[in-house]
């Protein structure tokens, strides 16, 4: 599989592509070492309880019985039969998540999960992620969007706008003291400017944004995928994107530096970064990547959990179906940290349906060693990979740390190498992620701990936006079994 898109360095020259991409969809199925692999597109993350036994139905009846939990948001369905893709589109179509076949791939949209469900957001992004993907759907030109190109809107508290986003939008708030209320700021790739759209414009700015860049990749000859590519000579700015707007009758409000929360490369709630608002124990704004109990409004409550390495048994993804249909509103949504939100539950039946949850094998508590921790998909089920790195992080867990036994460890400067000074891998709350390559399909954005499988074994090292990781030194490396 291609490996994740992320931020390009700031010294890294843009690609040149000479085909289209593979990203893997619905109805392109992706071959893998363990059988054919479907990508399932979920704006907003979004399920209602019928699409999700629709796709724990796939899982049972085609696939290996487990769903994967991806960094958009999306679900993936592996071990398929290489004829099943028929069987599979009509479980899909039927259960309404395939709208456009012709669109299926480019349906790439991340909203802030807890939108509308803490105390202090509005669900305008929620609302706007369903506009905009009906206007993708109905859009010609959009077709020609790869299936890497991300539109991420979010709801003011800077939790997806750290996730690198080619079209992005921050929800303002009244109290935001900038635009009024129901406005968003518009950013393209990593442009620091920003434009203020008015709340019903919205989606119609983020396709016309698309456009734009469709238009500046089709001039520069580069068959840039993300607006990141875009080669010096054709890069895409607001100020570009402003004009474009202007002659689709969209009127936009230049602003030359957008908020931190706008800006961000790496979400807001883990340290080293400072919240948002300050003091985290007052923020306004629950963690959207934590698990828990959510408290919202009219005493109602979500519940958020996290799927150990983003998978799920199908057993687990029908007892998440069946509390959003007995208790909650009757919609799950997956969020990028590969967890799932259940909405809608009387404060009074939370607690008892979060310690099933809990028993059932899911991450329920922020102090888990599995929160925060990730893998890729490693062997058996990738060919390219060197080791099975899920059991072998499994094995790290089973000893109480996250990452390789005689990993360094420390809590450097971003950017500056881990030092080997012992465990467990500290700074405290950033991403520890294991991968079976160097393409580390699936890696967090941001700064994060990067365990990487080596010939020579495990190699630990601190990621930070625009550095080159630092491995550890050789004897702080740790024996990976070989590659059958």
């Amino acid at each position: 599989m291609p490996p994740s898109p992320s931020t390009r360095s700031q010294a890294a020259a843009p690609p040149r592509r000479d085909r289209g991409d593979a990203c893997p969809g619905a109805l392109r199925l992706h071959q893998a070492a363990d059988g054919h692999l479907a990508r399932i597109r979920l704006p907003a993350g979004d399920l209602t309880v019928r699409q999700a036994t629709a796709l724990a139905d796939a899982a049972e009846l085609l696939g290996d019985g487990h769903l994967s939990l991806t960094s958009r948001g999306n679900a993936e369905l592996r071990g398929l039969a290489e004829d099943c893709g028929g069987h599979l589109a009509a479980l899909l179509r039927d259960a309404g998540l395939l709208p456009s076949e012709r669109h299926e791939r480019i349906r790439n949209i991340l909203a802030s999960p807890l939108a509308g469900l803490d105390r202090h957001t509005p669900s305008d992004v929620r609302r706007w992620a369903r506009e905009l993907d009906a206007l993708l759907c109905a859009s010609e030109s959009a077709t020609a969007l790869s299936g890497r190109f991300l539109f991420v809107l979010d709801d003011g508290r800077g939790d997806v706008a750290a996730l690198g986003g080619d079209v992005s939008l921050l929800a303002e708030s009244a109290g935001d003291g900038a635009g009024p209320a129901g406005s968003a700021l518009l950013r393209v790739g990593d442009d620091p400017a920003a434009l203020r759209i008015a709340g019903p414009d919205v989606p119609r700015a983020a396709l016309t944004a698309a456009e734009a860049f469709l238009t500046a990749a089709a001039a520069s000859g580069s068959g840039a995928w993300r607006v990141r590519e875009l080669p010096d000579g054709h890069r895409l700015t607001a100020r570009d994107v402003a004009g474009t707007l202007h002659s689709a009758g969209i009127e936009a409000a230049y602003v030359a530096e957008a908020p931190i929360s706008a800006t961000r490369t790496s979400p807001p709630y883990a340290p080293p970064y400072a919240p948002l608002y300050g003091d985290s124990a007052t923020a306004p704004y629950a963690d959207s990547a934590a698990p828990g109990i959510v408290e919202g409004p009219d005493g109602y409550r979500a519940l958020s959990v996290l799927a150990p390495l983003g998978r799920l048994t199908v057993a687990q993804w029908r007892l998440l179906t069946a509390i959003a249909t007995d208790d909650g509103s009757g919609a799950l949504r997956l969020t990028p940290w590969r967890g799932v939100v259940l909405p809608g539950l009387p404060s009074a039946t939370a607690s008892d349906r979060l310690a099933e949850l809990t028993a059932a094998g899911l991450i329920t508590d922020p102090a888990s060693p599995w929160h925060r921790l990730g893998a890729c998909t490693g062997r058996p089920g990738c060919a390219k990979s060197r080791t099975d790195v899920r059991a072998d992080a499994t094995a790290a867990v089973a000893t109480g740390t996250t990452v390789p036994a005689e990993a360094p460890t420390g809590s450097p400067p971003l950017g500056a190498p881990v030092p080997p000074l012992g465990l467990p891998v500290t700074p405290t709350g950033v991403p520890v992620y294991w991968s079976g390559c160097e393409r580390r399909c699936g890696h967090p954005h941001g700064t994060w701990v990067d365990v990487l499988a080596t010939a020579e074994g495990y190699r630990v090292a601190l990621m930070a936006p625009d550095t080159t990781p630092t491995a550890a030194p050789a004897s702080a490396r740790t024996a990976a079994p070989p590659a059958p």
